[in-house]
């Protein structure tokens, strides 16, 4: 039996408006799950220890003064100079590792959401020095080196500890699965993230 115009044109109106529905459905359903995980990165636990910030946080100091002492070795935020030091890897001769108080500037970083690789080769063998250098750089490239900084420490225990604002990872052997969550964790949650 053949359809009438009038039921043609019903189904049609039919089809349109199925068709309308499941792709307002489907840009919904996008909206839903992007609102989703922007909630989720400002909600999302942090991972590592605790460290209490002071009160005195966001007060900068003159360059080149004492910005210490801190709450933890290394720092996870404090008192420190207005300027900071570019993302990247910095070994044992960089120019920012002779300097009296490179804490100073680190801090500032933390402060605008960086995560900082402090690493001690004097604990480990020079092979292993190189591995775990090779290693951390690894970790950083994965997330493109953004807000990300490796430097020396001499006064760590352990080869590894990473910081974020308010929160500290040691490392008895480094992991970096462990190093990449604490990144995705920690990343970007501080006083001034939106900062560069």
């Amino acid at each position: 039996m053949k359809k009438s115009k009038k039921q043609l044109l019903r189904e049609r109106r039919r089809k349109q408006k199925l068709k309308s529905n499941l792709t307002w459905g489907g840009i919904g359903l996008v909206v839903i799950v992007f609102i989703g995980w922007f909630l989720w990165q400002g909600v999302r636990p942090a991972m590592g220890v605790e460290i209490e910030i002071p009160a005195n946080y966001d007060q900068h100091i003159e360059v080149d003064s004492d910005p210490g002492p801190y709450p933890s070795d290394p720092p996870a935020g404090g008192r420190h100079y207005g300027r900071q030091f570019d993302a990247g890897f910095y070994d044992e001769s960089s120019d920012q590792t002779q300097i009296a108080f490179p804490e100073g500037y680190l801090i500032h970083n933390l402060e605008h959401g960086y995560v900082i690789f402090w690493y001690n080769c004097s604990v480990v063998s020079d092979s292993d020095c190189l591995t775990l250098k090779a290693e951390i750089d690894s970790v950083m490239d994965d997330f493109g080196g953004i807000k990300i900084i490796a430097i020396p420490w001499e006064s760590l225990d352990v080869p590894v500890v990473m910081t974020s604002w308010g929160r500290l990872q040691r490392f008895d052997s480094f992991d970096p699965k462990t190093a990449s969550a604490f990144i995705t964790a920690n990343r970007n949650h501080a006083p001034e993230s939106n900062a560069p």
